[in-house]
C-alpha cells in the first residue's frame, strides 16, 4: 500500500495532508496562527449601524444638543463617546447579587448600577444584570451612555455668574421612593445623601436641597428617582423659553441625499 493515504487525517489543524508520506506540514487549517487573518482592521474602529451614527461620524451633526433638540433616539454608545469621551466620568453606585430559583437550584447573578456625567449638564444611568461582576459593570456603562439626558440648570434669586442650581422644584419617583430637588442659594452646597451628591455633581448642579419620602434605603430606586427628577428639568417652560422659534428640518431631512448613498467603510 502506498504512503499516499497514511498521514492524511481528517482534522483542519496542524497535520499536513500527508501526500506521499510527507506528513508534518503546516496544513491548511485556520487554527490559532500568530498573525491572525483579521488583524488588519483596527480593533477600536467604529462602524456606525444607524443613520444617526453615520451623520455623527461624518461630522454632519455638530453637538449633542442637536440630537436632544429633535428628540432623536440614540442607539449607539459610540455617539456619546464621540462628543463627550474626554469629559465623561463614570462611577459604580451599587453592585448587588440577585437570585433566581431554577430546577437545578438557585442561580445567582450580579446587578450593577452605574452613573456617568460630564459635570456640565449631561447625566446617564445604566442598570445591567450579568453572571459576572465585570460583565455587569461593562454593560451598565453602555446602557448609561445610551440613557444620557440633558440637565437644565438655573439660578436662585439674582441671575449673576454661571447657573448653579436647578431652575425649579422637580420631583422624581421610582417604586416607593419619591425625591424632590429644590433650588438653593449660591454657596449652600448639595444637601443630599452621599450617593445623591455624586449624581447631582455629575449633572453639574452645585447647590440644591433634596427631600425624600418612601423606602430610600433601596438605593437602586433612590438613584433612579433622582435621575428621573433631573431629567424633568427641561420639562418646565420658564418665561425665558417662551420665545417662538422657527421649526428647523431634522438632521435626517437635511442630509437625505447623504443618507441615500450606500455606506462604505
Amino acid at each position: 500500500m502506498s504512503g499516499r493515504g497514511e498521514g492524511r487525517g481528517f482534522g483542519r489543524g496542524r497535520g499536513g495532508r500527508g501526500r506521499d508520506g510527507e506528513g508534518g506540514g503546516r496544513g491548511r487549517g485556520r487554527g490559532r496562527g500568530r498573525g491572525g487573518g483579521r488583524g488588519d482592521r483596527e480593533e477600536n474602529a467604529w462602524v456606525p449601524v444607524t443613520k444617526l451614527g453615520r451623520l455623527v461620524k461624518e461630522g454632519k451633526i455638530g453637538s449633542l444638543e442637536e440630537i436632544f433638540l429633535f428628540s432623536l433616539p440614540v442607539k449607539e454608545a459610540e455617539i456619546i463617546d464621540y462628543f463627550l469621551k474626554d469629559k465623561l466620568q463614570d462611577e459604580v453606585m451599587k453592585i448587588m447579587p440577585v437570585q433566581k430559583q431554577s430546577s437545578a437550584g438557585q442561580r445567582t447573578r450580579f446587578k450593577a448600577f452605574v452613573a456617568l456625567g460630564d459635570s456640565n449638564g449631561h447625566l446617564g444611568l445604566g442598570v445591567k444584570c450579568a453572571s459576572e461582576v465585570a460583565n455587569a459593570i461593562r454593560g451598565a456603562i453602555t446602557f448609561a451612555k445610551l440613557n444620557v439626558v440633558p440637565v437644565r440648570r438655573g439660578y436662585w434669586g439674582r441671575k449673576s455668574g454661571l447657573p448653579h442650581t436647578v431652575p425649579c422644584k422637580v420631583t422624581g419617583k421610582c417604586g416607593s421612593v419619591r425625591v424632590r430637588i429644590i433650588p438653593a442659594p449660591r454657596g449652600t452646597g448639595l444637601v443630599a445623601s452621599p450617593c445623591g451628591k455624586k449624581l447631582l455633581h455629575m449633572a453639574g448642579v452645585l447647590d440644591a436641597y433634596t427631600s425624600t419620602t418612601g423606602c430610600s434605603r433601596t438605593m437602586g430606586n433612590y438613584i433612579k428617582a433622582l435621575y428621573f427628577a433631573l431629567g424633568k428639568t427641561y420639562g418646565y417652560l420658564s418665561p425665558e423659553l417662551w420665545k417662538e422659534h422657527a421649526l428647523l428640518p431634522t438632521p435626517y431631512q437635511e442630509h437625505t441625499d447623504y443618507l441615500a448613498k450606500k455606506a462604505v467603510y
